[in-house]
């Protein structure tokens, strides 16, 4: 069994890793992602990039407190024709990001870091693709209806494992990846590190 500290409170990346036989001790990094992510933005920064930097920022800053310790840090972005899409506020923000892909063919980009000492170790960075099915707004709002609040900010605005599965008419690419953590990568990394 392996043992990091995990720079997020996602639930879901929590699961994963246990799932995975990775011990974590979950110490939120509290970065401020939006003036990060809007800088990177006016630079002309790709939203894998994006990903790539918030991943790197969160396992940095939560690294400087633990000596000698391996800090996993983990960012997800929804990438629409080069336009970054980030996790809804709001459900009217959701239905918005909804309406937006909403037959169309997008990315979900997942970024880990792993930083020791301050300092970034390894990063990686994978992407899957989807389509999703055309809705109708009633469609959409229902889909909506369906999920906690919990579950809607956690998973961005689907579910692949549960209800999400249901927007597309296809999936490319890692489970792990769209749910926001490239596990496989993690550990084969881990495993080679010892």
């Amino acid at each position: 069994m392996f043992e990091i500290i995990l720079a997020s409170k996602s639930r879901v990346r929590q699961e994963i890793l246990s799932k995975n036989y990775i011990k974590c001790d979950v110490q939120h990094s509290n970065v401020d992602e939006e003036p990060v992510k809007d800088s990177l933005l006016k630079e002309g920064a790709s939203p894998e990039l994006i990903s790539k930097n918030l991943a790197e920022l969160k396992a940095n800053k939560v690294s400087n407190k633990y000596n000698d310790k391996l800090v996993l840090g983990a960012d997800s972005v929804i990438d629409l024709n080069n336009e970054l899409i980030s996790k809804p506020q709001d459900r009217d923000h959701a239905l918005q990001i909804l309406k937006k892909l909403n037959g169309k063919k997008h990315f979900l980009i997942s970024s880990v870091c792993i930083s020791k000492n301050g300092s970034m170790i390894w990063n990686y960075t994978d992407k899957a693709s989807l389509i999703m099915k055309n809705f109708s707004d009633d469609e959409l709002l229902s889909y909506l209806n369906k999920i906690s609040d919990e579950a809607l900010y956690a998973y961005n605005v689907y579910q692949i494992e549960a209800e999400g599965r249901n927007l597309f008419e296809s999936i490319n690419g890692d489970e792990d990846t769209i749910m926001g953590l490239p596990v496989k990568k993690i550990k084969e990394y881990l495993i080679n590190y010892k």
